[in-house]
């Protein structure tokens, strides 16, 4: 009898903690359920609201299903930093088909640019928006970040972030007004003729680095007076000098008819 009922004992025990088990489940998959039905919802309507501006906006030059055109490159996994990248900073759409597209004036919004993104990220996998973790520089090492830029941006971009001149009529922007969003995404995706450094290329801390950097030299200082655009001791040696051998030539030109 006592075996008996200890053996009704254990399996009681075991019968309610299954029990516990699947209603905990159930209740689980049904409120985890409600949210997953609601977030796919307003994805669902950004992304939808993003393949409509696309259509209007930028088919024309990549393609219906943005597979590319003799206009413009297949968009098909190029993730949603490229999309942020070029739209946020007023480089897409394009007016014109040229060399490389200018930094301008935004057309679309914020809201519209994160639209468009989501539905390009919908046709293949890519890099993402960076995250506020990602951008967070205050553990950055700055000298590090010069280094790095030194060695990886200032063949193109100029020592002092400036920008410089590249082959058939491009160029590497200047540095001084782009964000660290901006900067991010563009070592992601390499926009224009940039190469592109992913996280296994470049991880994400030497990235901060970078940006930390560059975000020090657009609020440097110029300790040494007039900066004549920081192009570099070559080109601002070659302006002085023709400058100084103008001015002397101009003042010997004046003496010399002052004698006469």
């Amino acid at each position: 009898m006592t075996s008996t009922s200890v053996r009704r004992h254990r399996a009681t025990g075991l019968v309610v903690l299954c029990a516990a088990l699947v209603m905990t489940g159930v209740g689980y998959a049904a409120v985890s359920g409600t949210a997953e039905a609601a977030a796919p919802e307003a994805s669902q309507q950004q992304v939808e609201q993003g393949r409509q501006l696309f259509l209007e906006g930028c088919a024309t030059c990549h393609g219906l299903g943005a597979q590319g055109s003799s206009d413009g490159p297949s968009l098909i996994g190029v993730g949603a930093a490229s999309v942020d990248f070029q739209v946020t900073t007023g480089r897409m759409p394009l007016a014109q088909p040229s060399n490389q597209a200018p930094r301008k004036v935004p057309t679309y919004t914020p809201e519209m640019v994160a639209a468009l993104a989501a539905y390009v990220a919908t046709l293949g996998p890519g890099p993402s928006i960076p995250s506020d973790s990602d951008l967070a520089t205050n553990d950055a090492n700055l000298a590090e970040g010069g280094t790095l830029f030194r060695t990886n941006c200032a063949q193109c971009h100029n020592f002092a972030g400036r920008g410089g001149a590249l082959s058939d009529g491009k160029y590497a922007p200047n540095m001084m007004k782009a964000t660290p969003r901006e900067i991010y995404e563009a070592m992601l995706t390499g926009p224009q003729s940039m190469p592109n450094f992913t996280d296994a290329t470049m991880p994400a801390e030497k990235k901060q680095a970078i940006i930390k950097y560059i975000a020090y030299l657009q609020s440097a200082s110029d300790p040494g007076g007039l900066a004549l655009g920081s192009y570099g001791p070559v080109t601002e040696g070659m302006f002085i000098w023709t400058a100084g051998i103008g001015i002397l030539l101009a003042a010997s030109v004046w003496i010399g008819a002052k004698v006469r």
